[in-house]
């Protein structure tokens, strides 16, 4: 009997620990499955400081900023972006919405690539920026959501600094190994040197040759051009992006006159409003 009574302790205190231990993995897996929280605030602005910035060309540079410690995200939806907070030539504030070209993937810091445009009242604030200075910003912002297998491809157009939310896009889509999602591109610009991000789209196309297209269109193009010249017509979309279907979608983003130049293609060529995104 004594033996009886001293087995159901042993087996007690076996199953409790066993219990603990299942108790504290499950915790353990909780904590490493849930996703960090962002950095963001949706209607206060928060400061993040410049720790690099680097120029790319006479008007267009990196900006990146840390986030409060390395292993922070920013927690910016994919898409969408957020609002940046300045003082223009006269010191007047002034505040305008930009996409950063990271993702929550890239840990400790977020980063921006602006071209800064002469007149620009917050690319006066971009210009004087130095590294040490904080930058205001606040988010998410914006009417785009994206979730895995929404679409089967997209077809983006894009113009200048337009393609900073399709390159967000882009690579988020690209990079993870659980979307299939297709993606065909058509970005415009004046001159070659225009181009934003060449360089990083080009390593994507290259990476991803069955998934990712690029056709670069250039209203003034070098002696040695093998991309589209002049502005976006209907045919490149045509031959460029995926065809209308209740599958696909096409994003667009650029200037208002090309925004609205391409909104009447895409409705010549039958693409629905349901079909159609404009950042």
């Amino acid at each position: 009997m004594d033996f009886l009574q001293g087995q159901s302790l042993e087996t007690t205190v076996t199953v409790a620990v066993a219990v603990a231990a299942v108790a504290a993995g499950g915790a353990f897996l909780l904590l490493r499955s849930k996703k960090p929280k962002g950095c963001l605030h949706p209607e206060n602005f928060k400061e993040f400081k410049l720790v690099e910035k680097k120029q790319i060309s006479h008007n267009v540079a990196k900006f990146k900023f840390a986030l409060p410690t390395p292993t922070s995200v920013l927690g910016l939806p994919i898409g969408q972006h957020i609002s940046c907070r300045g003082q223009d030539a006269t010191g007047e504030e002034v505040i305008k919405p930009y996409t950063p070209t990271t993702l929550d993937s890239d840990i400790g810091y977020f980063e921006l690539v602006i071209k800064m445009y002469p007149q620009g009242r917050m690319s006066h604030h971009f210009r004087e920026m130095k590294v040490g200075d904080y930058l205001s910003v606040k988010g998410p912002k914006g009417r785009f959501k994206y979730q895995v297998g929404q679409v089967r491809a997209f077809g983006m157009l894009a113009g200048g600094s337009g393609i900073t939310p399709m390159f967000q896009v882009a690579r988020a889509i690209l990079e993870n190994p659980n979307d299939s999602t297709k993606v065909h591109l058509i970005y415009a610009n004046v001159a070659y040197e225009d181009i934003l991000l060449k360089e990083e789209l080009d390593n994507l196309a290259n990476t991803y040759p069955d998934r990712f297209k690029i056709y670069y269109v250039l209203n003034q193009p070098p002696e040695i051009w093998k991309g589209g010249v002049g502005f976006v017509s209907k045919e490149m979309i045509r031959t460029h992006c995926p065809a209308p279907a209740e599958d696909i979608q096409v994003l667009r983003c650029g200037p208002p006159p090309m925004n609205k130049a391409m909104a009447a293609h895409l409705e010549e060529l039958k693409y629905t409003k349901e079909m159609q995104f404009q950042f």
